[in-house]
C-alpha cells in the first residue's frame, strides 16, 4: 500500500495496549479498505488484535431513516464480512468522535479511514486531541489522495484530469489482503446488536418521514452483484445510453460509494479488467469527475453554499437576482412536484420514490430549481436540501459538487440571457433531444403502483 495514503492526524506514541482500534466511518467495507489492511499489518507487527469500531449518531446533518436503513444493512455485512476474518466489530450508538477516545484507552494506536466533509473532519480532528495515542487516517476511498494530485482547488475536469492521469500506474494497484495473525472474536465490549436493524432505528431520534425503498439494498455483497451485472451486461452500451433516463444503462454504485460500501479502487480494476469499449467513459466518472468533487469539498470551505461558486457565477446571477421569473414556486411545491413542468415533477417523484435520481434529470431537475426560485441563494438551498433528504447518494461531495455545477461550477460562461445570466441553461427542448420525455415520465408514474 501506498504510504502516501497515511497521515498521522496526532504526534502521540504507540502505546502497549491490547489491540489496534480500526475506527471505521466513511469506509463501511471489510475488503479492498485499505484502512483496515493496514490497522491488520501494524496488529500483526504488534503481535496483537484488530478490533473494529463503527459509531453510530441520530444527528447526522440532512439523514433520515432511509439513509440509515440503507447504511445498517451495510454494517450487517461488513460485520459477517470481519467475522469470517477473525475481526470483532464494536458498533455503538453513540457519536463516533466521543466513543472512539473511550475504546481508544486500551488499543496500541487508532486508526481511521479519512473523511471529507465538515462533519467528518470535525470527528476526526475532535478525536485527534482526545485520543491519548497516535491516531492515523488512511484514505481508501479515492483512488489518488487528493492531496498528491492538487496542492488547491481545481476550477474544471480540465486541470484536474492530467493531475490524475498522471498518477493512475502508480495508484491502480491490487490490494493485498492480509490476514490477521490474532483474532478479536472473543473479546468482549458493549456492543449492540447490528443484525437487528428495526430495532436500532427505533432507539435512534432521527426523521422517519422519509421511507427506506426496496430497490436499493445496502451492503458490499449487493454493490458487488450490481457491479457484475453493470460490466457484464450494460458497460458496453454505456456511452450511448447513460444519459437516457428512460433505461437503466448505469451502474447504480453512487449510494454505496457515499456510503463507503464499495471501493473505488475495486470498481475501477473490474472494469479496466474487462474489455468493454465503454470503460474509458466510465472510468472518466469514476475517476476524474467523482475526484473532481472531492477536491471541491476538500479545499472549498463553503461547498454547501452558494458562496461556493467561482467569482464570474456569483457576479452573474447577483447581477440578474432581480430578473422577472416567470415561474417561482416554494420550498413545498417543489418538494410536492407542483411545478407546471411534467418532466422535473417526474424527476422529482423520481427521487422521492425511488431514493435516486437519473444523472442526466438531476442536471435539468437543478437548473429549473436556479430558474423558478425567488432568487439565486432560494435555489441553491432548495436543490441541497432536496437532493441531501431524498437521495441516498446525497450529503456527499458528489451531491455538493452536483448541486453546485448546477448554479456554474466547474463550468465556463455561456451566453447571457435573463435570471440565468451567463449560467449554462438547459430546457425542455433539450430534453427531447437526448430521448422520449414522454416516456420518461411513464416510467416514473409506474413506479407509483410498484412496492419499493
Amino acid at each position: 500500500m501506498q504510504q502516501t495514503r497515511i497521515e498521522n492526524l496526532n504526534y502521540k506514541p504507540v502505546k502497549t495496549g491490547k489491540y489496534v482500534l480500526y475506527w471505521m466511518q466513511a469506509a463501511q467495507r471489510a475488503e479492498y479498505n485499505h484502512a483496515l489492511e493496514h490497522s491488520i499489518d501494524l496488529a500483526n507487527k504488534l503481535k496483537v488484535p484488530v478490533v473494529v469500531f463503527f459509531g453510530i449518531t441520530d444527528s447526522y446533518p440532512d439523514a433520515n431513516v432511509r439513509h440509515y436503513h440503507f447504511m445498517l444493512e451495510g454494517i450487517r455485512d461488513a460485520n459477517a464480512a470481519l467475522a469470517k476474518r477473525g475481526i470483532k466489530l464494536v458498533v455503538k450508538l453513540q457519536s463516533p468522535e466521543l466513543a472512539a477516545p473511550e475504546l481508544a484507552e486500551n488499543a496500541c494506536l487508532v486508526v481511521t479511514d479519512t473523511g471529507h466533509t465538515h462533519i467528518q473532519r470535525n470527528w476526526r480532528h475532535y478525536a485527534a486531541n482526545k485520543i491519548d495515542c497516535l491516531l492515523q487516517q488512511v484514505e481508501t476511498n479515492l483512488i489518488v489522495p487528493i492531496k498528491e494530485v492538487s496542492d488547491k482547488e481545481n476550477f474544471s475536469a480540465g486541470t484536474l484530469r492530467p493531475r490524475i492521469t498522471k498518477r493512475l500506474d502508480e495508484y491502480l494497484v491490487k490490494l493485498r489482503h492480509k490476514k490477521p495473525e490474532y483474532q478479536s472474536l472473543q473479546m468482549k465490549f458493549d456492543s449492540i446488536d447490528i443484525t437487528d436493524i428495526e430495532l436500532i432505528l427505533s432507539r435512534l431520534d432521527i426523521d422517519k418521514s422519509v421511507k427506506p425503498v426496496k430497490k436499493f439494498k445496502g451492503g458490499t455483497t449487493q454493490a458487488k452483484k450490481l457491479l457484475s451485472a453493470f460490466i457484464k451486461h450494460k458497460l458496453d452500451d454505456y456511452p450511448e445510453l447513460r444519459n437516457d433516463p428512460c433505461l437503466d444503462a448505469t451502474s447504480n454504485m453512487s449510494p454505496y460509494l457515499h456510503f463507503g460500501q464499495i471501493s473505488p479502487l475495486y470498481i475501477a480494476l473490474k472494469v479496466l479488467d474487462s474489455e468493454s469499449p465503454g470503460k474509458e467513459p466510465y472510468l472518466e466518472q469514476l475517476i476524474v469527475r467523482r475526484e473532481l468533487a472531492y477536491n471541491f469539498v476538500y479545499y472549498n470551505r463553503k461547498y454547501d453554499t452558494i458562496d461556493c461558486l467561482p467569482p464570474w457565477a456569483r457576479t452573474t446571477l447577483n447581477f440578474h437576482r432581480r430578473d422577472r421569473r416567470e415561474y417561482v414556486y416554494s420550498l413545498e411545491q417543489f418538494e410536492n412536484a407542483q411545478t407546471h413542468d411534467p418532466y422535473w415533477n417526474a424527476a422529482q417523484k423520481e427521487m422521492v420514490i425511488t431514493a435516486k435520481m437519473h444523472g442526466y434529470m438531476r442536471m435539468y431537475w437543478g437548473k429549473k430549481i436556479l430558474e423558478w426560485s425567488a432568487s439565486p441563494k432560494a435555489g441553491f438551498d432548495i436543490a441541497l436540501y432536496l437532493n441531501n433528504k431524498y437521495e441516498l447518494d446525497g450529503r456527499d461531495p458528489n451531491g455538493f459538487a452536483g448541486v453546485a455545477w448546477c448554479f456554474g461550477k466547474h463550468d465556463r460562461a455561456w451566453g447571457r440571457r435573463k435570471v440565468f445570466g451567463k449560467i449554462r441553461y438547459m430546457n425542455a427542448a433539450g430534453l427531447k433531444r437526448k430521448f422520449n420525455p414522454e416516456e420518461y415520465i411513464e416510467k416514473v408514474n409506474k413506479l407509483n403502483t410498484e412496492k419499493l
